[in-house]
């Protein structure tokens, strides 16, 4: 992720701060400065949230070394203003794996909150109550512990509600899961946390409170954009990168000049260009927008191999499209070569998966109107790719 900075590596998972967590900090210190002026408070404030902020991280490794167990690995975690990240290679498909994935994290809490209540019971007991609860003095309400403890209890609380991108969310999936299709679920799951995110919005209206209006579009958004990506995923599922690929495309050297390029581009080729050196062999790529910065920067003499990107990731022929898309999506490059050895045969763009999902769809709704004939009338696939490899015949 962009303006996150590397802060450990725990159980071969990179930890990152985005650097926005910064201000939330410089916040913390302000709002635990004020009422009182002390810098102590302050220095307490920051090494509280610091400590919450360590619950986070051990939250996300519960998902990532439970996702471990099923074989998925977790590329990295980034700790937000608002939380942390857990990035999964992909979530398990089967509702058990799943269910278990997404209570992980949760579990982890409900342990750290037993574990502060027995060392806060075996100590002599709360002190939450001792004294009123003011404005001025709430921040500062029962020890560092109570306070650790009703955090984990809040994280555990506000994690289980039944909505997208919680773990909750995930969970209700998992149940549907195991009684209806995968996609189908997804949308009932996402149906049920917009109808949540509706609630905490009217509530915030009313209230009215600012964080219930913020966390409303936040669910809204992530039920939005979890259905979106289930029902890609069942669309292109048990498809092969070949059937997506584009197989007419244009490379360029690296010692060519962006004019060359650019002229490519001007005639109506693809806007993202493979660059390869004089075996064939891919070692480079040239988004557009490289080459526009290159042509603003140093006009139409300056060579390809000055702005391409070395940055790139591949793909195979013969890979499922779900994880090469997953491999593109998480890159900068905008393009993922396919190669056959080292033999350039493809291209694959979220555009032209788009385009597949889209005719496939169409086909699909035709079939689902118009009963399919049977016997030698029945309709042909739409190409060759389209057909089990064992039956393509071509003329000798």
């Amino acid at each position: 992720m962009r303006w996150s900075i590397k802060i450990a590596r725990i159980a071969g998972i990179d930890v990152y701060m985005h650097l926005t967590f910064l201000l939330l900090l410089g916040w913390i210190g302000y709002e635990y400065y004020r009422p009182r002026q002390s810098v102590e408070d302050a220095v307490w404030g920051i090494v509280f949230i610091l400590t919450i902020f360590a619950t986070v991280v051990l939250h996300e490794l519960g998902h990532a070394l439970a996702a471990r167990r099923y074989g998925i690995e977790t590329r990295d975690i980034t700790l937000l203003p608002i939380g942390g990240v857990a990035r999964l290679e992909r979530m398990p498909r089967d509702p058990w794996q799943e269910l278990v994935v997404a209570i992980a994290g949760p579990m982890v809490n409900v342990v750290i909150a037993a574990g502060l209540l027995v060392g806060i019971l075996a100590s002599g007991g709360f002190t939450l109550g001792a004294q009123p609860i003011t404005p001025e003095n709430s921040m500062f309400a029962g020890s560092f512990a109570e306070r650790l403890l009703i955090v984990n209890v809040f994280l555990v609380v506000f994690n289980l509600i039944p909505a997208f991108p919680m773990d909750g969310g995930r969970v209700l999936r998992a149940f549907l899961a195991m009684n209806m299709d995968y996609a189908q679920a997804t949308q009932v799951a996402a149906v049920v946390g917009q109808g949540i995110a509706f609630l905490f919005a009217m509530a915030g209206l009313f209230g009215p409170n600012p964080i219930l209006l913020f966390i409303a579009l936040f669910v809204w958004m992530g039920a939005a954009g979890e259905a979106s990506m289930a029902q890609l995923q069942s669309a292109i599922e048990g498809i092969p990168v070949r059937r997506a690929m584009i197989e007419d495309f244009v490379t360029v050297r690296a010692d060519a000049a962006l004019r060359e390029v650019a002229n490519h581009v001007l005639r109506g080729f693809q806007p993202d260009y493979p660059v390869v050196d004089d075996a064939g062999r891919v070692v480079g790529v040239l988004p557009q927008a490289s080459l526009l910065a290159g042509l603003s920067t140093e006009g139409p003499d300056a060579p390809v191999s000055k702005y391409m990107r070395t940055d790139f990731k591949t793909a195979v022929p013969g890979e499922m499209l779900d994880r090469a898309l997953a491999r593109l999506q998480e890159g900068e490059c905008p393009v993922l070569p396919v190669l056959d050895g080292d033999r350039l045969v493809g291209l694959l763009t979220t555009e032209n998966v788009g385009e597949l999902v889209m005719i496939r769809q169409a086909i699909k709704a035709r079939r689902e109107r118009v009963p399919a004939p049977i016997g030698p009338a029945a309709a042909p696939p739409l190409d060759d790719r389209e057909r089990p490899a064992e039956q393509v015949t071509r003329p000798g």
